[in-house]
């Protein structure tokens, strides 16, 4: 029988804090508490735990903006209205998310997933995510700090290094490519071919959209955005209508220091091994 690898004492020792803390919640909830509802995997949960947090419950923001009826038609380049209702719903959404979250008694949300739709006639942004609130001193306890679309594990190796989430940062653009002329659509017709005016359109809504994003994170005093996610391409049925739209978490150096962390290998139990015969490698004939 091989011997507990060096180290693994203070894992176990987490672990079992991380377990007894989450019975000490079902005996409240069965005393007249409120149990804890997340969608946070078993594992996350008591990664949570061993970092001083725990998971309260699942909160959930939205809202629809309107767009000006014809403000797609009979014009090129971005077109602004999309844009602010981008905009307007994704502070909208988040200050409900907020709202939840502290109603709740947590003073952050991670894992936040967005849902996103674009039409015509309106922007729809939905948001939810757990709501978490620390478990050990250390914090402003009580008082709502951060909104980030962060994993668990994420989220407690970032403040492990020193580094603290504040907000969602956001930006869109939604350009329309101008129409080919005659003699473009005539030439690029029964060839490959580039189609420039869609390229274009493409990088002109990408710069605008980072450009949003990035003033989104300076507005919140983020010394950077992580974990950044994409959504490019056709924003409706129009070929001509491009879309990009760029979400993150800003992050700020929470003591000033960046602090180094020491990773442990860990190997999974459950790891699945494909078998097969050796001679199956053989070239057929030999």
């Amino acid at each position: 029988m091989s011997t507990p690898a060096e180290g693994s004492a203070p894992l176990r020792d987490e672990v079992r804090r991380a377990v007894v803390a989450l019975g000490t919640g079902a005996e409240r909830a069965a005393e007249g508490g409120r149990a804890t509802t997340s969608d946070l995997t078993i594992d996350e949960t008591l990664l949570l735990h061993s970092a001083g947090w725990e998971p309260v419950d699942l909160v959930f923001g939205v809202s629809w903006w309107s767009i000006p009826w014809g403000v797609w038609q009979w014009t090129t380049g971005e077109v602004q209205e999309p844009c602010v209702a981008f905009g307007g719903a994704v502070d909208q959404a988040a200050a409900l998310l907020r709202r939840e979250c502290e109603k709740a008694g947590g003073s952050g949300v991670i894992g936040v997933e967005i849902g996103l739709t674009v039409s015509s006639h309106h922007v729809a942004i939905a948001l939810s995510g757990t709501a978490v609130r620390r478990t050990q001193p250390g914090g402003p306890s009580g008082k709502f700090e951060f909104i980030s679309d962060l994993s668990a594990r994420d989220f407690v190796l970032l403040t492990r290094a020193g580094w603290w989430p504040l907000g969602l940062a956001a930006g869109a653009s939604f350009v329309v490519a101008p129409r080919r002329t005659v003699a473009q659509w005539a030439s690029q017709q029964g060839q490959n071919t580039e189609l420039p005016n869609l390229t274009e359109a493409l990088y002109l809504a990408r710069e605008r959209a980072m450009e949003r994003m990035q003033h989104s994170g300076e507005s919140m005093r983020a010394e950077g955005i992580v974990a950044v996610k994409l959504r490019e391409g056709r924003a409706s049925s129009s070929v001509r209508v491009m879309q990009f739209v760029a979400f993150g978490t800003g992050v700020h150096l929470a003591d000033g220091t960046h602090r180094s962390i020491s990773p442990e290998m860990v190997v999974p139990l459950d790891e699945k091994v494909r078998l097969f015969e050796a001679t199956s490698l053989r070239k057929p004939g030999r």
